[in-house]
């Protein structure tokens, strides 16, 4: 029946338990193919029903997990199915499903809603609820399922947007497609701590995709808690400020800036500071020599090598040029005792 098998993939052994399920028709006389889908298709999707050509059919499934959810890549020859879950209440067992169109364009419908997604794009789709896909060519798509509960967890939101496009042109959409994609490919490698952290920064991104966090129930503090964690996620992204922050949280601007206020620091020195942490970081690191100063300003946000001189002189106390010689001096004497929290 050319059932999934459990094996590494390119022979590298995962670290974080992340394993690597794969099935594929490569193998399998043509008159097995469909069959063979089928019943690897439903062992992750459950109950469909498909509708495939019966020449010349080919497609694969391979399944890896992050921090033990499933991410699984469907490529196939053209078909249409369509989902009847078995029990929609049963909030254990509902799940969403982020779908990123890796090739191919491709149709969702649900509740009403109707989707077209082209390379790049994203959308989620609730497994309680009936949907169906159809895609007139060879395409592939990846499939995240996280438990319902835990998405509305993560995102801060109850009425998770169903069978949206996420446009892959946008900022926010090419960045998650990105990220869908590097989690996929690295999965098999990641230690749990890792994969953590990963999903921690994907969960923040589809966030932002959607626009607006429902945080009327958090207190000032944890609102302010939950920007600087965003701010860290995308502190290397040139454009991040007082708008696309506002925007992810779900409050005005002004409302963001009163936030911070009361903390005796503003929004934008706040940034400006951690931007220049992480330079500093970056030029005491004997690994990073080969970079200049410049780009690792710029990798960290800053566009003017000029302002972010005078931004780190005024902060540290000395020029970044003059930090970094020190610190390679005193690296080389002292690589494992020294301390370059205050600057000489």
């Amino acid at each position: 029946m050319g059932r999934i098998a459990d094996r590494p993939v390119s022979g590298r052994q995962p670290r974080g338990g992340g394993m690597s399920q794969l099935f594929s028709t490569e193998l399998l006389p043509a008159s097995d193919r469909i069959d063979a889908w089928q019943w690897n298709a439903q062992q992750i999707c459950g109950e469909c029903r498909f509708r495939l050509p019966r020449a010349s059919f080919h497609g694969s499934i391979e399944v890896r997990t992050i921090s033990g959810l499933p991410l699984t890549r469907f490529s196939s020859s053209p078909l249409s199915f369509w989902k009847r879950p078995a029990d929609r209440s049963h909030a254990d067992n509902r799940s969403c499903i982020v779908i990123t169109q890796i090739a191919g364009a491709r149709h969702y419908v649900q509740s009403g809603n109707s989707v077209l997604l082209t390379p790049g794009d994203s959308t989620v789709m609730d497994s309680g609820v009936p949907w169906s896909s159809t895609c007139g060519t060879d395409c592939a798509r990846l499939y995240f399922r996280v438990p319902r509960w835990m998405m509305e967890e993560r995102l801060r939101k109850r009425d998770i947007p169903i069978a949206q496009r996420i446009c892959g042109r946008s900022r926010m959409g090419a960045t998650l497609f990105r990220l869908s994609q590097s989690l996929y490919e690295e999965a098999h490698m990641m230690k749990e701590e890792e994969g953590a952290a990963a999903l921690d920064a994907y969960f923040e991104i589809l966030s932002a995709c959607f626009g607006v966090h429902e945080s009327p129930n958090l207190s000032g503090i944890e609102l302010r808690t939950w920007i600087q964690r965003f701010i860290e996620t995308h502190i290397a992204e040139p454009t991040l400020g007082p708008p696309e922050i506002a925007l992810a949280a779900g409050i005005s601007v002004r409302h963001l800036h009163r936030l911070f206020s009361v903390s005796g620091i503003t929004l934008g020195d706040y940034v400006r500071a951690r931007r220049l942490e992480q330079c500093r970081n970056d030029l005491a690191d004997p690994r990073l020599r080969s970079k200049n100063i410049t780009e690792i300003a710029f990798l960290w946000g800053f566009s003017d090598s000029a302002h972010f001189s005078h931004s780190f002189r005024k902060q540290f106390g000395v020029s970044p040029r003059a930090f970094r010689s020190q610190a390679c001096q005193v690296s080389e004497a002292k690589p494992s005792t020294t301390d370059f929290s205050q600057p000489n």
